[in-house]
């Protein structure tokens, strides 16, 4: 039972996780084409049906399926293959720790909606990150392509710059809560400050959780970020691929604008957290109490995760079409001279707090 109940996790996370992918193809669309008052995408359709244009999601995976496969001549064949699973794989490995809801007990059984409960969560997301560069890497090698080996390249460093400031502004967190493990770092957010502010990591690190997310959007390679691509200058790391290996490369980009939320929302915004909801239901400060089953609690805060890391891709997704892209050296100075040193003083900042607070 404990096997099926695993199993059972792994399927609802890995569906929730290309649910959103998915949904975001048509959302980065639909949500661009109402910012520049267009209709946007409605052509696709079945039996004469269009649903506000959803039926493209269906439409795109049968033209990346169908597409024919090309690899440059000269380019590495198995390098060349490799490349887009490599960056797809390890932005879903990164979901492995982060609790999409608490943990349950339904009777001799317990449930917890996270797929691996490590002490270094965080580290363990940093390092998936991390190795994801090696896929945008090796495309832009292998492609046998100047163009796309500057992706590559660009990629690369544009990691090295805002993965330093990302790592940077968690320490301030970290020292708050105590705790690598995510999932501890959730519960402790369902404390009540003065007895009816939930303790979220908005309200100690608001200028961590900025950076964070400025680097996180850096992190997904999307505007104002997305020099490595640069469709008008050098098309980017992907410029020699078709079929479903372009469309791996297009749904990474989508899978990491969601963990870039899902992050945001487990580290600032309480994750599964519902203010005054409890195990055995709402326990509310001015008095009141609501019981609710094991089941409604579980639905209620797996479902307040899943709407806080929508309210942040609709975010991310307003900023891509808000922003220009950043030229390349305005790009390395903001991380370099500005969010850097700002990450630094944010620790330097609640490390006197959190020592004069204890003291």
């Amino acid at each position: 039972m404990e096997y099926l109940i695993s199993f059972g996790v792994v399927f609802f996370v890995f569906n929730v996780i290309m649910g959103f992918g998915a949904i975001l193809t048509w959302m980065e669309r639909k949500q661009s084409a109402l910012m520049q008052d267009r209709i946007g995408a409605n052509r696709a359709d079945i039996l004469g049906f269009r649903v506000l244009g959803l039926f493209h999601i269906l439409a795109d995976s049968i033209k990346m399926f169908t597409k024919q496969d090309f690899i440059p001549p000269e380019g590495n064949r198995v390098l060349h293959t490799v490349a887009p699973m490599v960056a797809l794989l390890f932005a879903l490995l990164a979901f492995a720790v982060i609790p999409f809801g608490g943990i349950y007990e339904f009777g001799e059984y317990t449930v917890s909606l996270q797929i691996l409960n490590l002490n270094i969560g965080i580290l363990y997301v940093f390092a998936m990150m991390s190795m994801g560069i090696y896929g945008f890497v090796l495309a832009g090698w292998a492609s046998a392509n100047n163009y796309a080996l500057l992706g590559g390249i660009r990629a690369s460093a544009q990691m090295i710059s805002y993965e330093i400031t990302m790592g940077a502004t968690i320490i301030g967190i970290l020292m708050i809560y105590g705790t690598l493990e995510l999932q501890e770092m959730v519960i402790a957010q369902g404390q009540l400050l003065l007895g009816w502010i939930p303790a979220w990591g908005i309200l100690y690190q608001p200028l961590g959780c900025a950076l964070f997310m400025t680097a996180a959007m850096a992190e997904t390679k999307r505007v104002p970020f997305d020099v490595p691509e640069g469709e008008s200058e050098i098309i980017g790391y992907f410029v020699e691929y078709s079929g479903m290996k372009f469309g791996m490369f297009f749904m990474t980009d989508f899978i990491e604008t969601v963990l870039a939320s899902a992050l945001t929302v487990t580290l600032f915004f309480g994750g599964w957290q519902v203010p005054f909801l409890y195990a055995d239901g709402f326990h509310f400060p001015w008095g009141g109490e609501l019981a609710l089953p094991v089941i409604a609690v579980m639905l209620l805060q797996a479902g307040a995760f899943i709407v806080k890391v929508f309210l942040f891709c609709f975010f991310f997704l307003l900023v891509r079409w808000t922003l220009p892209r950043f030229r390349w050296d305005q790009l390395m100075q903001l991380g370099w001279t500005l969010m850097l040193p700002l990450s630094v003083l944010n620790i330097v900042v609640t490390g006197l707090i959190v020592l004069l607070v204890n003291g």
